[in-house]
């Protein structure tokens, strides 16, 4: 009933209604942004990471904050996993969040926002005092229409805040962000040397990254570039707000992972890591990390296990997700991942079409042959299958879904899921058949 409405209401209604509920939803609990100091991350990748890590700087400051990412829910020392499947909740149900932050004596509230979230108004009446961006990558091209079109979505929350604005100056989309008015703007990179904030020393390791800012040394438990990138916004964050760069780097030494984000399951006697990367980019990330922080000394192969999600959301990523499988792993499973109504099966080909056509293009380039794809449609099976393939030294790595409680299946059903129990359960399985 829900998706007939929404496919016969002319769109601008449903503008309208979303924009009147987001007023009503305010009204009602007395526009409780007023009260908190708000902050709002947007960008395609690393928003539940820099909605965390800059929740800790404040808090090692001495503030109580509350949060929503797509992991979890958080109000000053009470949290909850988020199981809606949906990173940026409707609007009544923020503003009720706010609501009960400011209840709770929290003076900060810090929010992802998707571009969904800023079409259906989901940021209206909530007076931002920071908004954050990250980075800019295709993502949502059909329900946008265009990649130009979704960066403006995106833009949309700069607009409307006149305060404090911290732009990633590395990315190539930083000029749109920085035309918009602000009081305050701050930059942070690592190779754009008009950064602010600029990361310098940097050595990256297997599960850590260390870089200097102004002679002061930061060593975090999180792998990659990317998390270089969400520790240096979350350190903006703070700075923008007076805090010390010694309690930023203090709070950011506490963290020992984010769940469901290069979450490294088993170490030994080969690695597994469930990510929850599902666009081109962060696939490549990913694969680029675990490759950069190998073990030199030993010979190691990497068994990827992927798919990509339904809905008719961005098929056009599908075989592109495949290429790069293909480029980067010794063996590609590919699987069923949240189909909602689509045929989960036509994904997995799609998916695999991309894998082939890389390989016979460039079979030289291609650790992976054609013979190490498979095609199953169960992911439990999949996940089995991908650590009986694994030797010693070996590294899983099982993207898409990261820390997710659900698959979404067809006339929106919802099934419980979680790669990383399913991985434990599969090594317990293995353990007994051997």
């Amino acid at each position: 009933m829900k998706d007939f409405i929404k496919k016969f209401t002319p769109s601008f209604l449903l503008s309208w209604y979303h924009l009147i509920l987001a007023f009503f939803g305010a009204l009602f609990y007395g526009f409780p942004s007023r009260k908190l100091k708000v902050i709002g991350i947007t960008g395609t990748k690393g928003k539940s990471t820099v909605v965390e890590l800059a929740s800790k700087i404040l808090e090692t400051a001495g503030y109580k904050t509350a949060f929503i990412s797509s992991i979890r829910f958080k109000i000053a020392d009470r949290e909850r996993k988020n199981e809606l499947k949906m990173t940026m909740p409707g609007r009544l149900k923020i503003q009720r969040f706010l609501n009960k932050a400011v209840k709770n004596g929290c003076q900060y509230a810090i929010l992802e926002v998707t571009s969904e979230g800023i079409l259906q108004h989901r940021q209206k009446f909530i007076d931002f005092d920071i908004v954050v961006f990250t980075n800019l990558s295709p993502e949502h091209i059909e329900r946008h229409g265009s990649f130009e079109k979704y960066r403006e979505t995106k833009g949309k929350l700069f607009r409307s805040c006149k305060k404090v604005h911290i732009i990633n100056l590395d990315d190539k989309n930083a000029e749109y962000f920085l035309q918009f008015k602000a009081e305050e703007k701050i930059t942070y990179g690592i190779r754009n040397k008009e950064a602010g904030i600029r990361a310098e020393g940097i050595k990256l390791g297997e599960g850590n990254v260390s870089f200097l800012i102004h002679n002061s040394l930061f060593e975090i438990r999180l792998p990659g570039e990317f998390n270089l990138y969400n520790a240096l916004a979350a350190i903006c964050s703070g700075l923008s707000q007076g805090v010390d760069l010694e309690v930023c780097k203090r709070a950011l030494e506490k963290i020992k992972l984010m769940p469901g984000r290069m979450e490294i399951i088993i170490s030994n006697p080969f690695k597994v890591i469930v990510d929850y990367a599902h666009t081109p980019d962060s696939l490549e990330k990913v694969y680029q990390t675990l490759q950069a922080t190998s073990d030199k000394k030993q010979a190691t192969r990497m068994i990827c296990v992927l798919g990509s999600c339904g809905g008719g959301r961005d098929k056009w990523k599908r075989p592109v997700l495949g290429q790069i499988a293909a480029k980067n792993c010794n063996e590609v499973i590919i699987t069923n991942e949240d189909p909602y109504d689509e045929n989960p099966m036509e994904i997995i080909e799609q998916v695999a079409e991309g894998a082939l056509k890389e390989i016979r293009l460039n079979p030289r380039h291609c650790p992976c042959k054609s013979a190490s794809i498979y095609k199953i449609l169960e992911r439990k099976e999949a996940i089995g299958k991908a650590l009986q393939s694994a030797k010693s030294n070996d590294v899983v790595v099982i993207t898409g879904k990261g820390s997710e409680s659900w698959m979404c299946i067809e006339r929106g059903k919802k099934n419980p899921w979680d790669d990383r129990e399913v991985v434990r359960e599969q090594l317990r399985k293995l353990k007994t058949e051997s």
